[in-house]
């Protein structure tokens, strides 16, 4: 009942967190200094076919969405197909942006990647905290450790090495920054979400005050 209460609210949060992201996940590409496995695989898939990164996440996220359904015989949640194509057109978009280009400098570039992996774990932590339901990836990530028994832990670093190695085959931009990202990016997003929780949790909470009241103010002006 708690994820579908606010439900509007509840949409402008996720598409919001999902903006943020997007954003983290363009500067860390453009960076030059390493991106997260999936995007690793995202780039080299443009680098080798064309299309656009967004379309490649798309697609690629499509393909993972596919598989989960026929491993749990059940349709995943509407967030995650919302959060696909979301995603997908947001990295295209910040990528049109003329004045988010490669710095020219080392120290730029680090600058930059943080900046975006920061940026990143903060969208990551806003959309989750909308409640409604995790990505393609995780979703395939729940399904795998259903279907092996594995600890999620192992899932998810089986996944992360496997496309990691199909992105740098296929000539994505594996450097520093991707394993900075791969150590380091679980710990930015444990720090951001409970604070995006907490702020979201008041934010709903201050909206069902405002309705509650406007409800009551109708209520009095009909009798």
């Amino acid at each position: 009942m708690r994820k579908t209460n606010h439900l509007l609210p509840r949409l402008a949060i996720f598409t919001i967190g999902l903006l943020v992201m997007s954003l983290g996940i363009d500067l860390m590409i453009i960076s030059d200094f390493g991106a997260s496995p999936w995007d690793v695989l995202h780039v080299g898939l443009f680098y080798q076919f064309g299309l656009s990164i967004g379309t490649w996440s798309i697609i690629v996220g499509l393909f993972i969405l596919g598989s989960s359904a026929l491993m749990m015989k059940e349709w995943p949640q509407f967030g995650a197909y919302l959060n696909m194509i979301l995603i997908g057109i947001f990295i295209d978009m910040y990528m049109l942006l003329p004045f988010l280009t490669e710095p020219g400098s080392w120290i730029g570039k680090t600058i930059m990647f943080f900046i975006g992996m920061i940026i990143y774990a903060y969208g990551m932590g806003i959309y989750l905290s909308a409640q409604l339901g995790a990505g393609p990836r995780d979703s395939f990530m729940l399904a795998m450790q259903v279907k092996t028994g594995w600890k999620v832990a192992n899932v998810r670093r089986f996944m992360e090495v496997a496309v990691l190695i199909t992105g740098w085959l296929l000539g994505g931009p594996v450097f520093v920054g991707t394993i900075v990202f791969s150590v380091a990016a679980g710990t930015f997003i444990g720090l951001a979400l409970p604070q995006c929780k907490k702020l979201t949790d008041t934010f709903l909470k201050n909206e069902k005050l405002k309705n509650l009241f406007n409800r009551n103010e109708i209520e009095r002006g009909a009798s």
